[in-house]
This record gives C-alpha cells, structure tokens and sequence, in this order.
C-alpha cells in the first residue's frame, strides 16, 4: 500500500542517474524507461524518477520485489512523487559514490511516428524447383551475439554494437545454409528476439516487456504470477504489448531481407507473425489498463501493419513471405494451464475454436488481398519453445482442414516429422492448388534422422501430392527464442543438409 512506502522529507542519497516519467503509468511504458536508464548503471547504483502519476505508488513496490531491486526513499515534490531505486540490493557504499549533479533525462510518451510508405510494384520471383529445400525461419545464435543482444535490449555497454554483428551472425547463418545445399535461404532471424515479439522492439507504439514487469500491470498480479509458473515460459522472456494506436512507423524485416539478398544469390524467404498471432500476443486480456477496448479492434490495425510489410518486402524481391501462425493448434488441442497457456508467446486468453478460426480466416483474407499467392506462405506446428515433448500440443490437422483449404496463400508450411502431428494422409484432403512444404526433421531432436525413413516418407508424400507440390523443411526454426535454442549451429545444417541430399537423390532418380 502508499502509506508503507519508504516517505522521507527528502531523499537521503544522491542519486546516479534521474529521468522524469510525467504522467506515464506502469502500463504505459514507465517500467521500461526504468529498465533502460537502471541497464547502464553498475549494481548497487541509484535511479530517481519523478512521475505525477498516482498508481505507480501502488505498482512500484511490486516491481522491485519482483525484479530484485530496491526501492529506498519516495520524497513527495510539487511536480510529483520522487521515487529512489537501487539497481538490485541498496549498497549505502555505492550510495556514498553518487555523483554531486546526476545527469537529467526526461522521455516523454510512448507515441507511434508517421505511417511508412509502400514501394512497388513487385517484381517477378523465379520458380522454386520441385522438392525445394529450406528451413522455416530461425537459425541459432553465435554466442557473441547474444551476449550483446541482451546489452541493447537491457541498455547496458555493447549494445550499440549489436547491430553490426547482426550482419556477421546473418553471413554465418547463410553460408551454413548454403553449405546444406538449400534451394532458398533465411537471414536466421539472427536480429530478433523472438520469432514475434520483436514487432514489440520495432513499432514505435509498441513496447518489449519482461514478463515479470507484467505482473504488476495486471487486474490480478497474484493469480497472473501463479499462471506464469504454471506454464514453461523460457527465462528471461520479454512480451510485447501495445501501447498506442498501431502504425507501421518503422520496418519490420526489410532490413532482415536486405542482409540475406547481401550474403547470397539464392531466393530468400521471409517469416512475419501472423496477423491471428500478433493480435493474440500484443492483446493482453488480463492488463488493468488496455490500450485498445478489444483484440478485434487491435487486430484491424495489426492487418495494415502487416499487410504494409509484406508488400514492402516483395516490392524489395521477397522470394517467399511466410507468415507464422503456430497458435492455431493451441484454438484446437490446447488446455489452458492455470487458465492461460504460453503458445510460443502468445499470452491472451482465447474464445471458443469456431470463434476463433473465423477470426483468423478473416484477418489472413484482409492482410493478403490482391496479394500474389504464390508469394506467400503459412506456417503452422505444435509449439517450439521447448525441447520438452510433454509442453507441446499433439493432434493431426483434421480440425484445421477447413481453414487451411481457405487460406489465401500459395504455400502451407506444416509440422509433420513429430508423432505428435499425426500422419501426412491426412493432407489428401487439401486443395490441389496448395504447395505443401512437408516438416520431415524435428529441430527438437539432437540426433539426425535416419536418411532411409525420411526418404521413405517423401516417396509416399510424392506418390498422393506429385512433385510439383512438394518442399522439404524442417518442422520448425531451430531457434525460435534466441536465448533457448533447440539445436545447434552444426546439428541445423546437419538436418538441412539430410534433406538436400534426398531431393537431390530423388530428382535425379
């Protein structure tokens, strides 16, 4: 409560650092200007915050319990409340270091920029050959990489040098490729955080949030904290919310494109979230304070995002544009565990499955209108956060069959090469005019298939869909959270390199 908060006359240390929150609340964006000014300061260092706003006195506390911080003085001013908080535990030693003036920053609110404009038109793609090979989207990490990944996400030294090595860590990632003899690349997603959440990063109304600063933020901090250690959320894991209006200010993997076409004169692939995905992951149902009324009303503007995206990439020689919709299985076969489930990031809690398969049937139509079908993909697995079996979803595609015979797209990228995604025949049943790209390797698995099996499996794949309709994959990236990757640098290419060898086998039989 207010009245248990450490209230001095003043504060009783200097601090190190100092911005102003203004009217900014937790939810919208407070907790992550604290992150980003606490990043750079040594442990035991002093932040002062000043905020007029009235909750943060209720929602501080909370946050630096659960963040390991220390909130050592609250001072009440004319312009507002003066907050002092010690990065991790307070060290009255380090207190006495503090500098004579801090240095003043003051951010102001979180607002998106001007909506980008569009190039066009688009270019011609060459044709993929039969049994083309490729991987679904994201490539492990070298480790320099991530170390300073989590510098510039946490705002500490070296993160201005993240991306520079982006490039050197994409160069790696398509020569790895290239060595498997894959007929079209990825950039690796090497820049991403995650598969999704990085829209959180790139759109200026959005934010990337630990997590844990969401427990303060929302209705129920302690039922919401029981369901988080419920559910096998990777460590350190950031969420992005939504914090404005939706507008597509900034690129969103453009510039992954520009690299991969940088590295190679292979055709290059590029994985978005889903529209169903991202309205499912920035919604967050539980927050206190919601920055759109309803995931309906967010997902319109999440659609002209994307759709902006994906003609921007195609206009820049896209081969490919996937989107990424792994969630659908979790509408179908999930089973909320402590009444929320973490499918591969998405938080939100879900209506009934024929609710929402006709929202998402809806917003792949809106986003892909007019768009060349054959340009554009759809991926869909079981879950790929964690190599534990018992935490992904298990079920073929039967209940899926209806909107995947509708989706607007030219390519279905589908996880097959798990039991738990049960058998391919069950594919016979989609419309002819659908590629198939056939999940034929688990990147869960640290060993590799035996060649034989998967060769089998691809002969009866070609004897029911024909060549013509037939790609060769892994079931899912190798890394689709950077930090918890599900196989190695050696064992990706391994996989890859497995797949390559059969087509090639096949198409010069």
């Amino acid at each position: 409560m207010a009245s248990d908060l450490p209230w001095k006359p003043s504060h009783p240390h200097v601090a190190h650092s100092r911005f102003n929150g203004g009217d900014l609340d937790c939810g919208n964006g407070l907790l992550l200007l604290i992150r980003q000014h606490l990043g750079p300061l040594d442990p035991g260092s002093l932040l002062e915050l000043i905020s007029r706003e009235r909750s943060v006195e209720e929602d501080l506390p909370s946050w630096s319990r659960l963040t390991g911080n220390t909130l050592v003085s609250c001072v009440r001013m004319e312009q507002g409340v003066s907050y002092l908080v010690s990065k991790g535990t307070f060290d009255p030693a380090k207190a006495s270091s503090a500098p004579a003036t801090p240095v003043a920053v003051d951010l102001g609110q979180v607002k998106p920029g001007p909506r980008l404009g569009v190039p066009g038109p688009i270019p011609p793609a060459r044709p993929l050959p039969p049994l083309a090979v490729m991987g679904i989207g994201s490539w492990p990490r070298p480790g320099w990489l991530l170390h300073l990944q989590s510098c510039k996400l946490d705002g500490g030294p070296g993160g201005e040098h993240f991306d520079e090595a982006v490039m050197d860590a994409t160069r790696l990632a398509v020569g790895c490729q290239e060595a498997a003899g894959v007929d079209l690349i990825t950039d690796g997603e090497q820049a991403r955080e995650n598969y999704a959440a990085f829209v959180g990063a790139r759109l200026g109304s959005c934010r990337l949030v630990p997590v844990t600063d969401l427990v303060p933020l929302v209705e129920d901090p302690a039922k919401f904290k029981r369901e988080l250690e419920a559910l096998d959320v990777p460590p350190g894991t950031r969420h992005p919310v939504a914090l404005a209006p939706l507008v597509r200010d900034r690129v969103l993997a453009v510039e992954e494109l520009r690299r991969a076409k940088a590295c190679s004169k292979l055709p290059v692939k590029v994985a978005l979230p889903g529209p169903y995905l991202l309205s499912r992951t920035l919604f967050l149902d539980c927050l206190a304070e919601k920055h759109h009324p309803t995931r309906e009303a967010l997902a319109e503007e999440v659609v002209q995002v994307l759709r902006d995206e994906i003609l921007h990439l195609l206009a820049e020689g896209a081969a490919l544009v996937q989107l990424d919709e792994p969630v659908l299985t979790e509408v179908v076969f999930g089973q909320a565990r402590g009444g929320r489930s973490f499918m591969c990031g998405a938080l939100a809690e879900r209506k009934d499955p024929e609710t929402e398969l006709a929202l998402a049937l809806h917003l792949w139509k809106k986003t892909t209108e007019g768009l060349p079908r054959a340009r554009l993909g759809l991926h869909v697995c079981r879950g790929n956060w964690s190599k534990d079996e018992t935490v992904a979803l298990a079920g073929d595609y039967r209940p899926l069959l209806p909107i995947l015979s509708q989706a607007p797209v030219g390519t279905l990228f589908l996880e097959l090469a798990t039991p738990r995604a049960g058998e391919m025949e069950v594919l016979r049943d989609l419309p002819a005019s659908l590629r198939l790209g056939l999940g034929l390797v688990n990147p869960k698995l640290d060993i590799l298939e035996r060649e034989d099996l998967v060769t089998k499996r691809v002969e009866q794949a070609l004897a029911w869909f024909g060549a013509e309709r037939l790609l060769l994959t892994p079931d899912c990236g190798f890394a689709t959270f950077s930090s918890s990757p599900l196989a190695s640098q050696k064992m990706a290419q391994a996989k890859l390199a497995l797949l390559a060898k059969i087509a090639k086998k096949i198409r010069g039989a």
